[in-house]
């Protein structure tokens, strides 16, 4: 199915998604105003929730399903496989973190339903993310996104690290976009554009590549995004505002919102600057120093909530390393490793909070010791988790890493494949001491692990994720074809088909 854009019929045909979406938030936002107050109104706000991620998913199927495309030159809105994939690892995250939330938010009795509608807001943003075909665009749906999480990681309001973590994130956020609003009006002043297929059409036809006043906008660009993805130096705010937040909140940052960034990313990149080569070295360089830092720092760190922050910056290193390869392999590497990187890293989050409490920023990976004896099935999945982030054969971390190196050597970057190779033996040395606390040593006390459960829909999202793993980690070939077709969809600017005669 082609779509004309310029008809407001089809071009809303084309938002399908996003409007359904905005719709059932519409129907949250209701149903919150009426009913706030008991356990059984934050249920039936999660329930709606995930009915509405459910209509949304089934909207982006359709227009998978029926091949959906534009014609000619993109106006605002991106119409590929490409936005499609990331709009199902957007909504497969907010739904597995909503099952995750049920018994959280009752248990530590925060009794917000809000909390769901703030969840869609961030995913609708996020989705505006991944289909802009203008930098306008992207950044509405950036601040869509921004607000609400900020919001989210201050939703526990007795918590005085939750609100130290929601104001550290919004200050720093907010100077983050403030790069980014700069950058984007230095690239119009520039190509007299902000549309990413035109900004791609000037750059080349008028030899912008080493214009001064493009250069710059493009370097602020970078900043902001690379403030969203924790990419060192821009990392600062991650470790406090992962260790502040409710730990649901905590997981569907550390994988959604960083995924939306990276697709985002990826599209800005390739679609509009992949004429302007002095990107390639930015990445390049911002992916060397994350992948050290995040893995160097990580080994120091005794609290695991505050473990997994610093794992997370690492990982945002190695999926740089596939940004940096321009092509069709590097965008579908980045799709593939942010599937396997969000089943592992939620699941791991919500093993966190179900051990926790209070936040779980004072859970200690020492204070796992004998879980594997008194608890095994969730010491299980934790150590699938762990090593899966490590990149264990026969896991999804494996493959994804594999395929991100693959993608760098067949750029001509072995060395940096290499680099990304020995930080993860470096990371090592905080993953395998999780598992050695779960199964090496012994239960300190008898009630060391009394309190750690996790409701019935927290265990079928596990149960979900763990499957994931394994699955994708020995038959890979189905989620690795789809990402090689939708990063296969994503291309620069001068290879886009030209508006047919008379439009």
């Amino acid at each position: 199915m082609n779509l004309d854009l310029s008809n407001t019929r089809e071009l809303m045909l084309a938002l399908l998604p996003e409007s359904v979406l905005t719709g059932w938030a519409m129907v949250l936002l209701l149903v919150v105003a009426w009913r706030h107050k008991t356990a059984q109104d934050l249920r039936l706000a999660g329930w709606l929730t995930l009915v509405g991620l459910a209509s949304t998913g089934a909207a982006v199927w359709w227009l998978w399903w029926n091949s959906t495309t534009a014609q000619g030159i993109v106006p605002m809105v991106a119409v590929d496989d490409f936005r499609y994939v990331a709009d199902w690892v957007f909504l497969g995250a907010a739904a597995l973190t909503v099952l995750f939330s049920f018994d959280y938010l009752e248990r530590e009795q925060l009794l917000a339903p809000e909390y769901y509608l703030l969840i869609v807001f961030a995913t609708l943003g996020m989705m505006l993310m991944a289909g802009g075909g203008d930098l306008i665009v992207i950044f509405l749906g950036l601040e869509l996104m921004s607000v609400s999480v900020y919001v989210l990681a201050g939703l526990d309001r007795r918590s005085a690290k939750s609100a130290e973590a929601a104001l550290k994130y919004f200050l720093l956020g907010a100077f983050a976009s403030a790069f980014l609003l700069y950058g984007i009006a230095l690239v119009y002043g520039a190509t007299g554009t902000t549309n990413l297929t035109l900004i791609g059409v000037q750059v080349e036809s008028l030899g912008l590549q080493s214009n001064l006043l493009l250069l710059l906008g493009l370097g602020l660009l970078l900043v902001g995004f690379g403030f969203k993805v924790a990419a060192v130096p821009f990392h600062m705010w991650a470790p406090d505002v992962y260790d502040g937040s409710p730990t649901p909140v905590t997981g569907y940052m550390a994988t959604a919102v960083k995924a939306a960034a990276f697709v985002a990313l990826g599209r800005v990149l390739v679609v509009a600057f992949s004429g302007a080569p002095a990107w390639h070295g930015i990445i390049v360089g911002l992916s060397v120093v994350t992948m050290i830092v995040g893995n160097l720092v990580a080994l120091a760190q005794r609290s695991l909530k505050r473990m997994l922050a610093y794992s997370s910056v690492a990982h945002a290193g190695y999926i740089l390393v596939a940004v940096s390869v321009d092509g069709a392999l590097g965008s579908a590497a980045v799709l593939f490793y942010l599937v396997a990187y969000g089943l592992t890293s939620l699941a791991a989050f919500a093993l966190l909070a179900a051990k926790g409490r209070g936040g779980e920023s004072d859970v200690q990976i020492d204070d796992l010791a004998g879980l594997g004896i008194t608890h095994p099935w969730l010491a299980f999945a934790l150590a699938v988790c762990m090593l899966s982030l490590l990149g264990f054969p026969g896991t999804a971390g494996f493959i994804g890493k594999w395929y991100i190196l693959a993608a760098a050597v067949g750029g001509g970057k072995g060395w940096l494949a290499a680099l990304l190779v020995l930080t993860s033996v470096i990371s090592a040395g905080y993953y395998l001491p999780v598992i050695m606390a779960m199964y090496m040593k012994s239960v300190p006390f008898a009630e060391a692990h009394a309190g750690m459960r996790m409701g019935k829909l927290g265990r079928l999202a596990l149960a979900l994720c763990i499957a994931g793993v394994l699955y994708f980690g020995i038959r890979p070939n189905q989620l690795l074809g789809l990402a090689q077709g939708s990063g296969a969809t994503l291309t620069p600017a001068v290879m886009a088909p030209s508006p047919p005669p008379g439009n």
